[in-house]
């Protein structure tokens, strides 16, 4: 095997060892707050894309605009990272980026 195919089945051995979850969010952009959270493994992708749709079609019908979102992460502790917006309001956003800003 040449180098090329070893670094290729490692990477695809790291990559197996990633599991996969989504995570539909309903968020009230108004209030900055999530009204519902729902997790779905990856193997049930359809389901939450399904589910999204659903959602979507019913927050139209009854004239409620919410933002609803598929999001894919290997857990709720990550997409709290990286979309902290959903689960932190204004203050808790500014702290911490002001504590970002102090540390560089």
């Amino acid at each position: 095997m040449s180098p090329m195919n070893r670094s290729q089945v490692k990477i695809h051995k790291s990559q197996a060892k990633f599991q996969k979850m989504i995570f539909l969010i309903e968020y009230n952009r108004q209030k900055a707050r999530i009204i519902s959270l729902k997790s779905f493994d990856d193997s049930d992708r359809v389901k939450a894309q399904d589910c999204r749709l659903e959602l979507e079609l019913s927050l139209n019908a009854k004239g409620i605009e919410h933002e609803v979102v598929l999001l894919e992460a290997e857990s709720e502790a990550a997409i709290r990272i990286t979309h902290g917006r959903y689960f932190h309001d204004l203050s808790e956003l500014i702290a911490r980026f002001t504590q970002e800003l102090r540390a560089a």
